[in-house]
């Protein structure tokens, strides 16, 4: 019996079981859609903390600029485009999500993956 992408393929002449502690490269515990998940997710932390920390930053802009024009549009502008930063963060995800239900039938398949380690 053959077993295509599972951990163990069984042959005539015995059986290979896979090295991997992580799976099989496609469709299996971990591989390849695991790597690109924890990839997509870091993605995001990495962006979330830098529209905070612009954020903040705008903010200090603006309760500094002391009543100059060009430094409050300066300082709105940079808010602004935060916000739509974030916003197309959210959006991102929400693609991410209905890709996940389109193609593996659960939203949550690319957002939630388990994470293995060298000893699971």
């Amino acid at each position: 019996m053959n077993k295509v992408l599972a951990d163990t393929t069984e042959f005539i002449g015995g059986s290979i079981t896979n090295p991997s502690p992580y799976g099989s490269a496609i469709g299996g515990s971990g591989g390849l859609m695991l790597f690109l998940t924890n990839i997509i997710r870091l993605v995001f932390v990495v962006a979330g903390i830098y529209a905070f920390v612009n954020l903040i930053i705008a903010g200090y802009q603006y309760m500094s600029a002391g009543g100059d024009s060009k430094a409050l549009n300066a300082a709105w502008s940079r808010i602004w485009q935060t916000l739509l930063g974030l916003a197309i963060i959210v959006g991102s995800f929400a693609l991410i999500s209905l890709f996940g239900y389109i193609f593996f039938g659960a939203g949550y398949n690319i957002l939630s993956p388990i994470i293995y380690g060298p000893n699971d």
